[in-house]
């Protein structure tokens, strides 16, 4: 049961319409959400680091542009700066790439969900969200062979549904829910994380 298991990071993916979309969700997140969070979203290759400072403005939770070498820590959210892949290595630490765009998109939802999947395993929450392409499809397929969990937003509550549809056309997803209802369904997902490792303190207290 996915609530049984003990989470170390979420993964987040989104295009077209993402803006609102990740004001929505971060905006639902305590600041002390256990977790950390890192997000692909597809944008213009000239933008600047305006949408960090505009989702910190907003939410509780604290949003950055990742930096090469962040190592990840919990009640952080780490956006792929524009034009670079966003990577985990090992120890949950972050690089950044200007390797050839994958699935047309430079960041990439694949690359960032494979390296995690690869480094997190079981420990992965892996969500697609509203998108006009199918970025996010070979990377779910990753996070559900490592054994993670995946979380779909459904394609009739998504402002572009390709991406959610391409995702649930990849996989059998964990969760297929609207938006309104993730910040929610992460928030009892660390909770159970969150348990579990007091139940094991108490073990070996």
């Amino acid at each position: 049961m996915a609530s049984k298991r003990r989470f170390q990071a979420v993964v987040i993916g989104v295009s077209s319409g993402g803006v609102q979309a990740l004001k929505k969700l971060l905006g639902g997140l305590p600041a002390d959400f256990p977790l950390p969070v890192l997000i692909v979203q597809h944008i213009s290759p000239e933008a600047g680091s305006g949408m960090a400072k505009l989702l910190d403005d907003l939410c509780a939770i604290r949003v950055k542009e990742a930096d090469e070498q962040d190592r990840l820590e919990p009640a952080t959210v780490y956006l792929a700066p524009p034009n670079y892949h966003l990577l985990v290595e090992r120890g949950g630490v972050l690089a950044l790439s200007a390797d050839p765009p994958v699935s047309y998109a430079r960041p990439s939802v694949d690359v960032l969900f494979e390296t995690a999947a690869g480094v997190y395993r079981r420990g992965l929450i892996g969500m697609v969200l509203t998108g006009a392409n199918w970025d996010g499809a070979r990377g779910v397929q990753f996070v559900k062979q490592k054994g993670g969990v995946v979380i779909v937003q459904h394609p009739a509550d998504a402002d572009t549904p390709q991406m959610p549809q391409a995702a649930l056309a990849a996989v059998e997803a964990d969760y297929v829910v609207p938006l309104a209802e993730m910040p929610e369904l992460l928030r009892q997902l660390a909770e159970a994380r969150a348990a579990a490792r007091g139940s094991e303190a108490g073990l070996h207290g």
